[in-house]
């Protein structure tokens, strides 16, 4: 993808926690930054816990995040490319950002090439070496026997249970640690020295650890945690040439 503009990216808003009232100023500040970017965004990618929680029933979705879906819709509507990528709050989704929104899914990483930089892109939980509780309770958690079980509670019990879960079980949110662990310590940081030794990047970004940091993992790559938008309300900018983390500071 060739630029002449920008490439943003974002992480960890977990809105809707720990209720919807405390959420909506920041759901509020997200849509303002999202109004800002539209004026010269080439694409924008979210990498996961957008939302705290979220599940889709076949035909029932969480409900609220108007403002937030909307203005999504309003920026795929003029032509700018919004990529998501699941994280561990948000692993649930399926098609509905696909079908509304025209917005692809991933649940993986994924590589895309701008200006000749070669990134790697995705939420970040699950790798390298560490997070293995975490581990654990993604494999129940996607199972297709577990979906199927909870797909069989009420939305209103189902609902509310997670965001219970979500709040309260550091084990299931995998965030149970969000302090600098040290670059030997990093475990998406020895994912990427890892990833290096059969190819190269030029760029790691991920969210999961709320942490912003961009951390030089090799001769000319670099890896970059987005930070979130519950403290730190940090971002980054891709502008053809270089990478930055930048913090959104209006309202």
């Amino acid at each position: 993808m060739a630029l002449n503009t920008k490439i943003y990216f974002a992480s960890d808003q977990h809105f809707g926690a720990p209720t919807a009232e405390l959420s909506f100023p920041r759901e509020k500040k997200f849509v303002a930054w999202l109004d800002e970017i539209k004026k010269d965004a080439t694409a924008l990618f979210l990498l996961g816990d957008l939302f705290d929680f979220w599940f889709e029933y076949k035909t029932v979705v969480p409900k609220g995040f108007v403002r937030v879906l909307g203005k999504l819709a309003e920026l795929r509507d003029a032509g700018i490319p919004i990529y998501f990528f699941v994280g561990n709050h948000d692993l649930w989704m399926e098609d509905y950002f696909q079908k509304e929104l025209d917005i692809p899914v991933y649940h993986t990483t994924q590589e895309f090439t701008f200006n000749d930089k070669l990134f790697l892109i995705g939420h970040g939980d699950g790798l390298g070496p560490g997070d293995k509780g975490y581990k654990r309770m993604k494999k129940v958690f996607t199972n297709p026997f577990s979906k199927w079980l909870f797909r069989w509670l009420h939305p209103d019990l189902g609902i509310r249970l997670a965001q219970y879960l979500s709040v309260k079980n550091k084990l299931i949110s995998g965030d149970e640690d969000v302090v600098y662990l040290g670059e030997e310590k990093e475990w998406l940081v020895l994912y990427s020295k890892r990833k290096l030794e059969t190819k190269h990047y030029d760029y790691f970004i991920f969210g999961h650890r709320h942490l912003p940091m961009t951390i030089k993992v090799g001769e000319n790559a670099t890896y970059a945690n987005l930070g979130d938008w519950i403290g730190y309300f940090t971002y980054g900018v891709f502008d053809g040439e270089k990478f930055e983390l930048k913090e959104y500071k209006n309202l």
